[in-house]
């Protein structure tokens, strides 16, 4: 159980890295912007549709992240039921 939540901290640690790199201009051509898209964009994929923009300001990530945790936990609090 302590790999799982380490793999959602770094995935989410992933996602909070890739929503940053908008700010620098080529954030996202860089080797590590890459990489960060090929990890990153599936999951983001999942949230395009709610459009949770409000003006320039796109809150997709965010919400991503909020999910990504309650997911987590959730299923956190199901294997310590089991076991």
């Amino acid at each position: 159980m302590n790999l799982l939540a380490n793999i959602v901290y770094l995935y989410t640690i992933a996602l909070v890295i890739y929503a940053l790199l908008s700010w620098f201009p080529g954030g996202y051509q860089s080797s590590i912007g890459k990489f960060l898209a090929k990890i990153c964009e599936p999951y983001l994929s999942l949230f395009d549709h709610l459009n949770l923009s409000i003006g320039p300001m796109n809150f997709n990530i965010a919400f991503a992240v909020i999910v990504l945790q309650l997911a987590s936990r959730a299923l956190f609090s199901i294997i310590s039921a089991i076991f």
